[in-house]
């Protein structure tokens, strides 16, 4: 029921959304259906894609039992988005994006029961091949998908629905790696990946019944050239609107600065498989990254409710975030046991969920609907970049002989180059910390 005021007519704004409160996320689904439904294909799909992380290590550990496949690996899953990225966000841009997410969940099922035919260690190969066509597919789905929030809330509704979706993804590696973990190890890894195929299904059946809007018809001018009809002159327009802005461009560097330190999954998989190996394969690697995800769950929703919801708040803890996750991992490398690494892995990913939360949130409210796919997009491809770079030097260097201990060290070190330079930013541009009109009322 809306609630009135009594002496203009006019209606109140809805009440606010504090995101530290439990109870707003139950009030934001209950109360908006349409994003509950987004949410809930994203509960089953980022179930499965842990499912399928898992099983992929346990396979490569089997094939080759070396650091740099894992690594062969994780750069096959990130470079998809880096070469494809410009292209996904135009036409996230332009075409409707719930069929974009709906066709891309239902290749994604067909892509992943191929996994099941390797067999043998000459047909590794296969494995990266099938993990570049899944993370081709997943390349035009992250952008529609973050692009639509919006849409789908209110401005009251939006820090609570991102801490949501960030909790989300995170609760969702944590219970599918931690299940990846246990299903690899006692029914064999196919099993995993015939799982995995089936959220993919699930997850497009949830979207079948979204009602997302329309976007609105972009004019045409008269005469159209080959650059429009290819989408060039869309892509050329979306740079020159990030170039103008130099906020946007700073909030879309944040997740790579992370990045720079990507390698650390390639370790999470190696100190659970080989410097902290449990009973079956697997085991190890499935609880680290049950605990990144635990740590990644509660990293932003804290971070709102000691340090603030506000913009100038959430930029602060953008920087601070580095700072944590290069602690984190330092103390990480000594670890002695499984039992005293994995809380480590909580507190760091507290820290880098932290920088993907607030730094969607802040685009989401800054950039304008009909140039957020190109942003996100961009963004997507620009991290994917970094991070395939660090995968492969990380890789390279366990295969040359560097310990996983001091490879861990050494990325652990680099996190401190973005915190500071972000830190430097935020000083020296001091309009950054202040909120926009429109950010006011959010």
């Amino acid at each position: 029921m809306s609630h009135s005021n009594g002496a203009t007519g006019v209606n109140q704004a809805p009440p606010y959304l504090p995101v530290g409160d439990w109870r707003s996320y139950l009030t934001l689904l209950k109360d908006n259906p349409r994003f509950r439904k987004l949410w809930l294909a994203g509960v089953i799909s980022h179930l499965g894609n842990w499912f399928n992380y898992i099983a992929i290590f346990v396979l490569l550990n089997h094939l080759t039992g070396t650091g740099h496949a894992v690594s062969w690996f994780l750069i096959a899953k990130f470079i998809p988005s880096t070469i494809l990225g410009p292209a996904a966000g135009v036409l996230t841009d332009r075409l409707p994006r719930k069929m974009l997410m709906i066709s891309s969940d239902l290749l994604r099922a067909g892509v992943v029961l191929c996994f099941l035919l390797i067999k043998r260690p000459d047909q590794v190969w296969m494995v990266y091949t099938l993990a570049l066509l899944q993370e081709s597919l997943w390349t035009f789905f992250d952008p529609a998908r973050r692009a639509s929030i919006p849409n789908l809330c209110q401005a009251h509704e939006l820090n609570v629905a991102n801490a949501l979706g960030g909790a989300t993804w995170s609760v969702m590696l944590a219970i599918g790696a931690a299940l990846g973990g246990l299903v690899s190890a006692v029914a064999g890894w196919q099993t995993a990946i015939v799982l995995d195929a089936l959220t993919f299904l699930v997850s497009a059946w949830f979207l079948a019944d979204l009602d997302l809007p329309s976007l609105p018809k972009k004019q045409q001018p008269d005469k159209l050239s080959w650059q429009d009809y290819t989408g060039i002159n869309d892509l050329k327009e979306g740079c020159r609107y990030v170039l103008a802005n130099r906020q946007v461009a700073a909030l879309l560097l944040v997740k790579s600065g992370w990045a720079l330190s990507g390698g650390i999954f390639v370790l999470l998989t190696v100190f659970g498989e080989q410097v902290f190996p449990i009973h079956g394969h697997g085991g190890g690697s499935g609880i680290l990254y049950s605990f990144r995800g635990l740590g990644a769950a509660i990293g932003p929703i804290l971070a709102w409710r000691y340090l603030g919801e506000g913009r100038p708040a959430m930029l602060r803890a953008i920087g601070l975030s580095f700072f944590v996750a290069c602690a984190s991992y330092l103390v990480f490398s000594q670890a002695p046991t499984l039992l005293k690494a994995a809380p480590l892995v909580l507190l760091g990913h507290m820290g880098g969920s932290v920088q993907w939360v607030f730094s969607t949130n802040l685009l989401q409210r800054m950039v304008p609907d009909h140039f957020r796919g190109r942003v996100f997009a961009a963004e997507m491809a620009l991290l994917t970049l970094v991070l395939s770079l660090s995968t492969y030097f990380t890789g390279a260097a366990l295969d040359a002989g560097v310990s996983p201990r001091t490879a861990m060290i050494r990325l652990a070190l680099i996190f401190l180059i973005p915190g500071v330079l972000w830190t430097i930013y935020c000083q020296i541009n001091p309009t950054a910390q202040k909120e926009s009109p429109k950010e006011e009322d959010l």
